[in-house]
């Protein structure tokens, strides 16, 4: 059997990869960042230093020249050039899978509910798409901001690879029941007495061949964790870790024209004043490799 750093049996291959990222990981955000002179054609090298950062720490922040130009082709063309192209569709999409995030009422939405990443509201610790199904599962994803807010709508950004090496390095014992297929469940959604999602059910953790994915929220509505003690020591142990400042976490805040790429880390996001704020949003199903 093939064994990879969140292989819990293996302990010589979990060391050698735990030092490594602990060695490399970034300890300010401008060690994310990568300039890119023309936002429709980036060239191979600064492809380059994108993959490079996100290699290392999942994450990648680029800064262009674009402004507060609201062409949606600007973070397409730069996930096609890091050649992921197979996109997710949500009911707020356009047909290029861009989603425009800036507050909207309930008439404004395609359903009749009022959805926090569509208002001004704080948005706890997540990784995207945890509600959707594996057929679904959000391993990418790209946010280029066309208008900020002057005050807040700061994301706090933090590898999710370093949320496991911390419970694992706390307590390997703490790991395991996050991997149970399981774990965690987000119950059905219904708008208008039509049901729109049934329960999804599904892991923290998977390993998928030697690529560690997370889905969580750290939401206490509308969730259903496994009803079992070791479950319920693990998701108890990964808030305390989130809720006290995790010492890898950076924050970013997004000015016109520039961008975040990632393999679906765990991102905050703080409230903010200006209604007319507005950040593209592009989630894919394959990882920045």
């Amino acid at each position: 059997m093939n064994t990879t750093p969140f292989t819990l049996s293996t302990h010589d291959a979990y060391a050698r990869w735990r030092d490594a990222k602990l060695a490399t990981a970034p300890t300010s955000i401008d060690d994310l960042i990568v300039e890119i002179a023309d936002a429709h054609a980036p060239t191979p090298a600064e492809i380059a230093a994108i993959r490079e950062r996100v290699a290392r720490c999942n994450t990648a922040i680029y800064v262009t020249n674009a402004g507060d130009s609201p062409d949606p082709s600007i973070p397409r063309a730069i996930m096609a050039a890091l050649s992921v192209a197979r996109f997710d569709v949500n009911p707020e999409a356009d047909a290029h899978g861009v989603t425009s995030l800036t507050p909207k009422g309930p008439m404004e939405l395609a359903g009749s509910t009022e959805y926090i990443p569509y208002s001004q509201m704080a948005i706890n610790w997540h990784t995207d798409g945890y509600y959707n199904p594996p057929d679904r599962r959000i391993r990418s994803l790209a946010l280029h901001c066309v208008r900020a807010s002057a005050e807040g709508g700061e994301n706090d950004i933090l590898d999710h690879e370093l949320a496991y090496l911390h419970l694992r390095d706390l307590d390997p014992a703490l790991v395991a029941p996050l991997f149970a297929d399981d774990c965690m469940t987000i119950p059905f959604r219904e708008d208008g007495g039509l049901m729109v999602r049934p329960d999804i059910v599904g892991p923290v953790f998977l390993d998928e061949a030697g690529d560690l994915h997370m889905r969580y929220t750290h939401r206490t509505r509308s969730i259903v964790w496994r009803d079992d003690p070791t479950a319920a020591r693990s998701v108890a142990a990964l808030r305390d870790y989130l809720e006290n400042g995790p010492p890898h976490a950076l924050r970013a805040k997004l000015a016109p024209g520039m961008g975040l790429v990632c393999n679906n880390v765990l991102h905050t996001r703080s409230a903010f004043t200006e209604s007319d704020r507005l950040l593209y949003r592009i989630r894919y199903y394959d990882r920045i490799r």
